[in-house]
């Protein structure tokens, strides 16, 4: 059976992400307001961008833990990490970039030399739940 587990989301994170998703909408409003179509056609796509990515990012940003196969969703990125091959799992603040909304992260190892960040909500009962299908499958 599948558990998914929500992302935690740091506040100054979410404060950031929304900022940008601000300042893309007021720049917008205000080339909107000039009237200029090459100028709209231009603004359009950064539009899409500023705004879009971070509400899809915050949004979608999930774990999905299967009987044999983690999945990672954030926004247009998938990982899929084969339960079998996690050899590692450790607390991390590392800030490098990640599917992880939260500075309060989990590293998974796995494969060769692989790793991944991750920021379940409840890490405790992710750690537990991915524990008992690593045993279940020995």
């Amino acid at each position: 059976m599948e558990q998914i587990y929500s992302s935690k989301i740091d506040t100054w994170l979410a404060l950031t992400l929304l900022g940008a998703v601000a300042a893309s909408l007021i720049s917008f409003g205000i080339v909107l307001r000039t009237g200029s179509t090459p100028a709209i056609a231009v603004t359009l796509p950064v539009l899409v961008m500023g705004a879009g990515l971070p509400v899809w990012l915050m949004a979608s940003t999930h774990y999905i833990l299967g009987s044999s196969v983690l999945r990672v969703r954030s926004g247009p990125f998938t990982w899929q990490i084969p339960v079998a091959q996690i050899t590692c799992v450790t607390p991390t603040s590392n800030k490098l970039s990640s599917p992880a909304l939260s500075l309060d992260r989990l590293r998974i190892d796995y494969g060769r030399g692989q790793s991944l960040m991750i920021s379940p909500k409840d890490k405790g009962r992710f750690i537990e739940d991915l524990e008992t299908r690593r045993t279940g499958l020995r």
